[in-house]
């Protein structure tokens, strides 16, 4: 499999996209999740992230 430009680029605006539409909807619903993660350990932050490495990891793989 060859990696293409084009692909890598739409792959970064769609992130972009998704990560904007959050702040852009509900600015106060965006503060409340920071807050609300800013009092989790740093341990269940750690879970979360590797949570979403390893969904991520599975999406890709079923492609």
């Amino acid at each position: 499999m060859e990696l293409n430009w084009t692909d890598l680029i739409n792959a970064l605006a769609l992130f972009l996209i998704f990560e904007g539409l959050l702040p852009f909807a509900s600015p106060q619903g965006l503060k409340k999740a920071y807050h609300s993660i800013l009092s989790m350990s740093e341990n269940s932050i750690r879970i979360m992230g590797l949570s979403s490495i390893l969904i991520g990891l599975f999406v890709l793989f079923l492609n």
